[in-house]
């Protein structure tokens, strides 16, 4: 239970808003934003095809070739090398769907790399299976692409 007057955003929706996850990362922030950045990084770890114009009200775009989905996306943050946001459609929503999630990430340097924390917040514009479903899915994905990401660092 919160204290008197103050109240987590789950516990008043009764679902959650907000994925986050952290990890730590072998190698300096300035590798790390070009991963997350570029065109090319992107391509890499990400999805199949990326462009990306990099300031705030660009736009971006991925394609994942085999789930055959784009996804357009619009650059929010630059903080270069701390902080890149982005929002982008939420999946299993029909495509001329105004509602977006907003993505953040943030390179914080440490001894032995980079500490990288993504957050995904927006869920709770939706309701019931789409709620879950996209929620429960994007959870698995972030999972799945930061292990790429990863991947793709340390081979680079």
């Amino acid at each position: 239970m919160q204290p008197f007057g103050c109240y987590l955003l789950e516990d008043v929706l009764g679902f959650p808003d907000r994925i986050e996850r952290t990890v730590e990362v072998a190698h300096p922030p300035e590798k790390v934003w070009a991963a997350l950045t570029t065109a090319e990084g992107l391509c890499a770890w990400f999805g199949n095809e990326a462009t990306i114009d990099l300031r705030p009200g660009g736009a971006a775009r991925m394609r994942w070739n085999e789930e055959g989905f784009t996804a357009e996306m619009r650059v929010e943050r630059v903080e270069e090398p701390t902080v890149f946001g982005f929002t982008w459609p939420i999946s299993g929503l029909p495509a001329d769907d105004p509602r977006r999630t907003y993505v953040e990430f943030t390179l914080e340097p440490t001894g032995a790399g980079t500490r990288l924390t993504v957050v995904e917040s927006g869920f709770a514009q939706l309701s019931g299976d789409a709620h879950g479903k996209a929620y429960h899915g994007n959870t698995q994905g972030w999972t799945s692409e930061l292990a790429e990401l990863v991947g793709y660092l340390d081979a680079a």
